[in-house]
């Protein structure tokens, strides 16, 4: 038997009415009675009327408008659970017909009641009737007249007069609004915002509170804070002789609510009616416990509150917002916390496009590093390296960076790849430094030969044309729009403060250089969860250096080489140890292939021959020798230091003669070193045996004694699935997961952006894998791992520090699985602070959850 609809209820007190049944807005307006705030007679409609009403069984009338008098005027407006979710838009002055419109212009006036009849009119037709809004293009609206065309042409249009019956017309308005909610475009927008395919739409009708007549009428809206700053500041607008939200959609004829020398103000006009609005608001923060915006009407001076909202924010306003609440006592801190969405952290950490300036979009790719920057475009690293020389700020375009651009990066102001996704070289380090970059950016053409980029709509920017790359959108920009700064405020600490207070599980950096260990360190980091030595050795001394060892032709000359790179490994190793000050730091051993430190082009190889003193022949020989058809899975990591283990054992040396140094000026060093790319035991047994041997000579070369900690990096399916036989070797598997992905999918991170969003669209993969942690393949190979491993060392620490460590929902993950930090870029350490935090306190609230 199907269930009868629910029968509509008056807004009182006590009325069964909540957010899951009638929407937020009915929530709202009950919450604002129970306060005595003056809020006009209200009726409530629930989401399953509202249904009701769309499939054609509709409410009784005469008793849904019985509340409003015999002659009612009323409005309809939506009532959804979230407001950002939409809905049809609002209808005014619902019941004026001939006869009412004669008792209205004898109490308010003559331009009032026609002002606001013609309004109806046009609504009614226009959102009811569905008639073309052009039908009023060519009639004078003015006056009477001008009424009498409008309801003329109604009538040529529909072939019948407008309705006058305000049953008649209520209920034309409340079919049409639950309907255009079942539609289709509608119920996509919806959907596009995060509401559920079955979201419910609830109807209030409200009796009308004019904003035209005699003495001071209007309408407007009143906040006691920035959207912008979350400061306080009296905001808003008000407009005489207007209804609704008319003062918003025009500075014409608005004033301002508080007093101003820049002109008058409600406070003039209207001072009691001002003080209440305050009096209101303030209440409504303090009650509800939110920053409120109040929707109001003014009639002949007395105020009459339309609907409260929760004031939109900006990423800062919703940090500033939410303390403030906390500081005050008017929640507590653990809501606080739970009220910033962790991601939006982003925002306040990084140069933002001012969200009012226009966009010139030329261009869109992958978000993969937030924040934007402007700056004039260069096509390659010395170019970006010349333009910092000049204090000139730049934007570095690539097919795809390689390690070799990592000086180009450092130098930019951005970076923009034509290839890659979200854990490709240039997303990764881009997150790393900070640095905004958009990445997969397949609708341009890039040339970087002709030093020309080339937009879909066809504009061509070369060399020295500025434009702003937006890596929180994705989208590139021409021209310099207007930016907003980054912000760290008290209330920001305040925040990470009490997020470090409730959390429950460690939150490392990714950190290669003491540039970043710093940055780690200001946000206060528990350590560093991954330092990838191999960008140490990009620098123009180095490289050649590092080069030389490559072409040396035995072990004697490797060592030679590799000598001279000892002490810069060492010094960057101590600046680490100093910056963090006593709090672990994990090393990753050398990991890439050999063949990424040579040149693959003619001018390269002819440079690098000159460097090394050899025939150009020589060098294209070595390169050729060193190429592999898979390097990504060929000789690197591991490999390297089985079958070229000086290369470790210099990095060794240099890690403990630099823990020697630092612990002697400071805290005692605890350093950490992984291997890389492990797939079998008998790899970890042999490298621990040379670590060992070094660590041996340095404590007795130096006098001195020292402790370490061996881990491995789980990037491989076997080495998760072996992971029992590989702990008793360390203490401690991080498990790298942006490769782990990689190789369980077989899918090639830089090249999968191509075409991930056809994926994600078509329902293949609910979601970019390496974007967010798939929970299903590689989160149940991180499970086996972690149980194997501490059923075999049962101190083993766990940890996971491919760049899924700074997504929440990952760190949801780890959590449950037992793991005891996640490591991630230096710049997302707040928000994988945040999003932790939020979990424990989600847990405490809710421990079944």
């Amino acid at each position: 038997m199907q269930q009868k609809p629910s029968e509509p209820a008056l807004i009182t007190p006590t009325a069964e009415i909540a957010v899951a049944t009638h929407g937020g807005r009915a929530k709202c307006l009950q919450r604002l009675v129970r306060l005595d705030v003056p809020v006009p007679r209200t009726v409530a409609l629930s989401f399953r009327e509202v249904k009701g009403i769309a499939q054609g069984e509709m409410p009784d009338m005469a008793k849904l408008l019985e509340p409003f008098g015999e002659t009612p005027l009323v409005c309809v407006r939506p009532s959804s659970e979230d407001p950002d979710w939409g809905g049809p838009s609002a209808i005014l002055n619902i019941g004026l017909n001939d006869r009412s419109f004669v008792e209205l212009r004898d109490s308010i006036g003559a331009e009032a009641a026609t002002r606001l009849y013609l309004r109806f009119v046009q609504a009614y037709s226009i959102n009811v009737a569905r008639l073309d809004p052009d039908m009023f293009d060519d009639i004078d609206l003015a006056g009477q007249e001008g009424l009498s065309a409008a309801l003329r042409a109604y009538e040529e249009e529909t072939d019948e007069p407008f309705p006058q019956d305000p049953a008649v017309q209520l209920a034309a308005v409340l079919r049409s609004m639950a309907r255009a909610w079942e539609g289709t475009t509608a119920r996509l927008l919806r959907q596009a915002k995060g509401a559920p395919a079955d979201a419910g739409l609830g109807l209030v009708v409200q009796e009308m509170a004019l904003g035209l007549g005699q003495g001071e009428c209007g309408s407007g809206v009143i906040q006691l804070v920035s959207s912008a700053t979350g400061k306080p500041a009296i905001t808003g607008r008000y407009r005489s002789q207007s209804q609704g939200r008319e003062a918003l959609s025009s500075e014409a004829g608005s004033v301002f609510l508080a007093r101003d020398p820049r002109g008058p103000s409600l406070e003039d006009q209207a001072p009691e009616a001002f003080a209440q609005l305050i009096e209101y608001t303030r209440m409504m923060r303090v009650r509800l416990r939110e920053e409120m915006q109040t929707e109001f009407t003014v009639e002949n001076g007395k105020v009459h509150v339309l609907d409260g909202v929760r004031i939109r924010r900006s990423s800062r306003a919703a940090v500033q917002i939410a303390v403030a609440l906390a500081q005050e006592g008017i929640i507590p801190k653990e809501e606080a916390l739970l009220r910033v969405e962790p991601r939006a952290l982003n925002e306040m950490l990084h140069r933002q496009v001012d969200p009012d300036a226009p966009r010139d979009v030329v261009g869109r790719g992958i978000a993969a590093s937030p924040g934007a920057a402007c700056g004039r475009i260069v096509f390659s690293a010395e170019a970006a390296q010349a333009a910092a020389a000049r204090d000139e700020p730049c934007v570095l375009v690539r097919r795809e960076t390689t390690p070799e651009d990592i000086r180009g990066m450092h130098a930019a102001a951005a970076v923009l790849t034509e290839r890659g996704g979200i854990t490709s070289h240039a997303a990764v380090i881009g997150r790393g430094l900070g640095l905004p970059c958009v990445v997969g950016a397949s609708d341009m053409k890039f040339s970087v030969s002709k030093q020309r980029l080339t937009a879909p709509d066809g504009r061509v920017f070369k060399a020295g044309d500025i434009i702003t790359v937006d890596g929180t959108s994705g989208q590139i920009l021409a021209g310099d729009p207007p930016l907003l700064e980054a912000i760290q405020d008290e209330a920001f600490q305040a925040l990470m403060t009490w997020a470090d207070e409730v959390r429950d599980i460690g939150i490392r950096a990714n950190a290669d250089t003491p540039a970043d260990a710093q940055t780690a360190r200001n946000f206060n980091a528990q350590g560093i969860g991954l330092c990838r030595t191999e960008h140490m050795f990009f620098d123009v001394e180095r490289l050649t250096v590092m080069r030389e060892m490559i072409f040396a032709d035995g072990e004697a000359d490797r060592r030679a080489a590799l000598d001279r790179l000892l002490p810069m490994q060492r010094g960057d190793f101590i600046e680490l140890f100093r910056i963090m000050q006593g709090q672990p730091v994990c090393i990753r051993l050398f990991d890439p292939p050999l063949h990424e430190f040579l040149p693959s082009d003619s001018a390269g190889i002819r440079e690098l021959a000159e460097a090394l003193d050899l025939p150009r022949s020589d060098v294209e020989r070595r390169v050729e020798a060193l190429s592999e058809y898979n390097p990504m899975l060929g000789m690197r990591g591991v490999r390297l230091g089985v079958t070229v283990p000086e290369i470790y054992e210099m990095q060794a040396r240099a890690i403990f003669e630099a823990t020697v140094a630092a612990s002697r000026e400071g805290a005692p060093v605890v350093p950490e070193i992984m291997i890389p790319l492990v797939s079998a035991r008998r790899e970890v047994e042999l490298v621990k045996t040379r670590i060992d041997a070094i660590a041996a000579a340095v404590r007795n070369e130096r006098g001195s004694d020292f402790t370490y900690r061996l881990g491995v990096m789980v990037e491989t399916p076997r080495a998760a699935l072996r992971a029992g036989e590989i702990a008793p070797f360390t203490a401690f598997l991080s498990f790298g997961t942006n490769d782990l992905t990689q190789m369980t999918y077989g899918l090639s991170r830089d090249d999968a952006g191509r075409f991930m969003s056809d994926y994600v669209k078509k329902g293949v993969f609910p979601e970019d894998p390496f974007h967010m942690l798939d929970i299903d393949g590689v989160g149940e190979l991180l499970q086996i791992g972690a149980t194997r491993g501490r059923a075999a060392r049962k101190d083993l620490v766990l940890s996971v520090c491919g760049e899924h460590g700074g997504n929440p929902e990952s760190i949801a993950f780890c959590r449950r699985a037992g793991f005891d930090y996640v490591s991630c870029s230096p710049f997302r350490v707040p928000v994988a602070r945040l999003a932790a935090a939020q979990l424990a306190v989600r847990d405490r609230l809710d421990p079944e959850n």
